[in-house]
């Protein structure tokens, strides 16, 4: 098999499954809430800044860009 489609199709997978467990389990997860996040609102003026939620997906993405690079190996 091709490797660019056994990535594409492993990608399309993990992102089903991902959607699965965010639209069924986002309650719990409280990505976009977490400690560190940055909300600031006023009067006609909302900022937010989800610094904390960006690291962990940093750290979850470079984990999984990790995984598939050793197994390319």
């Amino acid at each position: 098999m091709n490797p660019i489609a056994k990535v594409l199709i492993i990608a399309g997978a993990s992102l089903m499954i991902l959607g699965l467990l965010w639209q069924f389990g986002g309650k719990s997860l409280h990505l976009g809430r977490l400690p560190g996040d940055i909300a600031i609102e006023r009067d006609h003026f909302k900022f937010y800044f989800p610094i904390t939620t960006s690291i962990l997906f940093s750290i979850l993405f470079s984990a999984i860009a990790y995984f598939f690079r050793s197994i390319k190996k």
